[in-house]
């Protein structure tokens, strides 16, 4: 592994952030890791220490345009450091080794960066809460989209008998979904230490580990647990059994084992993004038996010829998942109908602004005339 200076192992410097950083030696910019971001500012990690970082107004501008360019909480950014006012401004984000990402809150067809250059992705559920296992294919079908390695993570574990009546319901899920390659699936109990020492891969330099899951499932606790001192507030579940909202923006962890943890708010909506490839993985069963339709966008549904529905009714397919996968493609393919309208529209409105200076300019008044 490249040899790193020790205040940027710390933040997780590896092969992959050394050979990107590559195109910016020279430029007189120091490379940071973004930890947070709040209204607009950020808190930039880097070997100066913590510093309050601010965009460059050419990447503030092309990020206006497209979400993907903006920095997101795991970045590593090239900096212009002013170290002794504390301040950096941001002029480069580094091509990202993973991006965790999810279809922003709305109307608009626009992604949000959940985590980037993340190593593992923990999909954090209680084991004293009944599994929703379409909601653990959505986070599984992000996560593979990311290209970081998913870990499932039962918590609570010192609040039931046994685990084994989650892992029942979920084991077929993760066979499925799998295709060959595990997903790790660990019990832990943060009151008790159970399964926390299985952990320690994940949380060892230069490793970036995120956690995502809904509200109240015990990854502040977690994190708490990792770091020592009970840092980020905790909470239980409200009286109508849902989360409390006790983690409110996405922050980067330094662990005193070495490596980072990127803890993120429980998630309402998981609209997919850019998960055209990780879908049909995660349904490799569906996938491989839909290769036989006759047709190739059969939608399952309705059309004659149709390998997939053939198999649902010979029982071999279980139709809350078959439920599941159509509303997943139909997602994908509303999205894509979203994201062509949205690149139409914003190419009218460069046609229109280039129209008006065209008629604006006294250049070209001669011309026109």
């Amino acid at each position: 592994m490249t040899e790193a200076p020790d205040p940027l192992a710390r933040l997780g410097w590896d092969e992959h952030a050394a050979s990107a950083w590559a195109a910016h030696r020279g430029d007189g910019n120091l490379p940071g890791r973004v930890a947070a971001e709040h209204r607009g500012g950020y808190i930039v990690l880097a070997a100066a220490g913590e510093l309050r970082g601010e965009l460059a107004g050419k990447l503030r501008k092309a990020a206006a345009k497209d979400a993907m360019l903006k920095p997101a909480v795991g970045d590593w950014v090239a900096l212009d450091v002013h170290a002794a006012a504390g301040t950096a401004t941001i002029h480069a984000v580094l091509p990202r080794k993973t991006v965790l990402t999810r279809r922003a809150a709305g109307r608009a067809a626009a992604p949000q960066i959940v985590a980037a250059d993340v190593d593992a992705v923990f999909i954090v559920h209680p084991l004293d809460q009944p599994p929703n296992l379409r909601r653990l294919e959505r986070y599984l079908a992000i996560t593979l989209a990311s290209g970081a390695a998913p870990v499932l993570a039962l918590t609570k574990a010192d609040l039931v008998e046994s685990a084994e009546p989650v892992l029942s319901a979920i084991r077929p899920l993760l066979d499925r979904v799998a295709g060959g390659r595990p997903v790790p699936v660990h019990v832990l109990s943060s009151v008790s230490g159970q399964g926390l020492d299985e952990l320690d891969a994940y949380v060892a330099r230069p490793q970036t580990t995120a956690l995502i899951g809904a509200s109240g499932v015990g990854k502040s606790t977690l994190i708490n647990r990792w770091l020592g001192e009970e840092r980020l507030s905790t909470g239980g579940l409200r009286d109508d059994g849902k989360g409390r909202h006790t983690t409110t923006h996405r922050e980067l962890l330094v662990l005193p084992r070495g490596g980072l943890v990127i803890d993120t708010p429980g998630m309402r909506e998981l609209g997919l993004w850019n998960a055209d490839e990780s879908v049909p993985e995660a349904f490799a069963d569906i996938a491989a038996v839909a290769e036989g339709c006759r047709f190739r966008d059969c939608t399952h549904a309705h059309e004659p010829g149709c390998a997939v529905q053939a198999a649902a009714a010979a029982g071999a397919i279980e139709p809350e998942r078959l439920d599941s996968y159509r509303k997943l493609v139909a997602e994908l393919a509303s999205l894509a109908r979203d994201r062509e309208t949205a690149a139409r529209n914003r190419a009218r409105r460069a046609d229109h602004r280039a129209l008006r200076s065209y008629y604006k300019d006294p250049r070209t008044r001669g011309q026109r005339d």
